[in-house]
């Protein structure tokens, strides 16, 4: 295994009441806020466990074309540099989403040109 799903994002306009509707849903915790109003939630055993977090992303409105819903991976068995180059080996490519060149992550588009982010933390394959 080289990679897994870590964190589902989700743009929305109320971070707040999803976060509420998520918990109650899937037994999920509040485990992070954001400056921005965006929250994580997820088990309560945090980040990293058999199950993604939710990413809710706060967006006025959803953004022309994209869809509000995109998948962040995290290497299991590799850094993320190794990890990058395989899966620019296997038909990802770099997309362009206006990224600083700062970030931690490598915002990718699968061979269909869906958009995914590679993170920088390397988690348990479980």
């Amino acid at each position: 295994m080289a990679c897994r799903i870590s964190e589902l994002v989700l743009g929305c306009r109320e971070p707040e009441v999803l976060a509420r509707f998520w918990c109650e849903v899937l037994d999920f915790v509040v485990l992070g806020r954001e400056e921005d109003g965006s929250i994580e939630i997820g088990p309560r055993e945090g980040f990293g466990g058999a199950q993604p977090t939710l990413f809710l992303s706060r967006r006025a409105e959803p953004e022309p074309g994209k869809p509000r819903l995109h998948i962040d991976v995290n290497a299991t068995d590799r850094d993320q540099d190794a990890e990058l180059e395989r899966l620019l080996k296997l038909g990802a490519r770099p997309a362009d989403i206006g990224q600083t060149g700062e970030e931690s992550w490598h915002v990718l588009a699968d061979p269909e040109g869906n958009e995914f982010c590679l993170l920088k933390a390397r988690i348990n394959p479980l």
